[in-house]
């Protein structure tokens, strides 16, 4: 019989198995009447890009920009044109506490609008979840710090749609202006 231990990771140096990870679910706040968008990034630009992406893209929307620094001074950056909605993507990403994170909150438009144009910022390299739903984001914590290992958004499935659900649907999609 063949075992493998493995050996603690104090005596295998910095790099390599460490001991303790802690997980947590983080509830985020949703702006009242908005949307908030969760995002991964890797350079202190992040605020004033995706500030740009979303004012060059659909001017009238109002919307804060939080970022999380993961090196250096460490702080949360903060930018946009909505004093509330910076001070809620400001919770929303202290409340997470993982670096290179962002958090956007925003009213007068949809995700849906701004989604792509946040993706093509060079620095962008994921979005976890844009939503108006309520939405945990579950998070892992060693000694270095947090990262993000999902979302969970909104609710479970209460069953499978039927045509009248369908036709809710397409007429909603009409109603507010996503399908002619």
């Amino acid at each position: 019989m063949i075992t493998h231990r493995r050996t603690p990771a104090v005596t295998r140096g910095i790099y390599g198995l460490m001991r303790d990870m802690n997980l947590h679910a983080i509830r985020l706040e949703i702006p009242a009447d908005g949307n908030i968008i969760v995002g991964h990034s890797h350079f202190i630009k992040t605020v004033e890009d995706i500030y740009e992406a979303i004012i060059n893209t659909v001017p009238q929307m109002k919307f804060g920009v939080a970022f999380n620094e993961a090196s250096g001074a460490c702080l949360t950056r903060v930018d946009g044109n909505d004093d509330d909605l910076k001070a809620i993507a400001t919770r929303d990403a202290c409340a997470i506490g993982a670096g290179h994170l962002f958090v956007v909150a925003l009213r007068g438009g949809f995700p849906i609008n701004v989604k792509n144009r946040i993706l093509e910022t060079p620095e962008v390299c994921n979005i976890f979840c844009a939503t108006a739903n309520p939405v945990e984001v579950i998070i892992a914590e060693t000694e270095q710090g947090r990262g993000v290992l999902g979302v969970i958004d909104g609710s479970p499935p209460k069953g499978v749609e039927t045509m009248p659900d369908a036709e809710w649907r397409h007429g909603l999609l009409r109603k507010i202006g996503y399908k002619r």
